[in-house]
């Protein structure tokens, strides 16, 4: 495999507050250059984000997609993404096996219904920095207007 191809590739809410301060920590730890990251929130509603996965599905549980075209979603998704960060390497690989992605799995199941309303207690808080799709972060930009 190409040294320079994506790992894995993250699709993620950007209109989500909660969301996009996660994907902006994750994207700001090393290792993450070797991942491709992708808005969904900005591709029409009709659009699919990849082949088997369409857009309304992607926004509305996470998913990653592996180099050989595996889509992975829920708890297990962050197994992935941390499997791949330098510094979360060996928790990303533990998180990996069962039983904890089962048990990481739940716990995701448990959020899902919370989310709106963790969006909005952070909806109204300072972002992070945010980064582009080209995998650029803007330090100098902290505020939402």
């Amino acid at each position: 495999m190409d040294t320079n191809s994506p790992t894995l590739t993250v699709f993620y809410d950007g209109d989500c507050p909660l969301c996009a301060r996660e994907i902006a920590f994750y994207r700001r730890r090393k290792g993450a250059e070797r991942l491709r990251w992708s808005d969904v929130a900005k591709l029409a509603p009709d659009q699919d984000v990849a082949p088997g996965l369409a857009r309304a599905d992607a926004m509305a549980r996470f998913h990653v997609m592996d180099a050989q075209g595996k889509l992975i979603s829920g708890g297990r998704a962050f197994a992935e993404i941390m499997a791949r960060l330098d510094g979360f390497r060996i928790i990303g690989r533990i998180l990996r096996r069962e039983p904890l992605a089962s048990l990481l799995d739940g716990a995701y199941a448990v959020f899902l219904p919370i989310r709106p309303q963790l969006q909005r207690l952070f909806g109204g808080r300072r972002e992070p920095a945010p980064c582009t799709d080209d995998g650029a972060c803007d330090p100098a930009s902290q505020r939402r207007d």
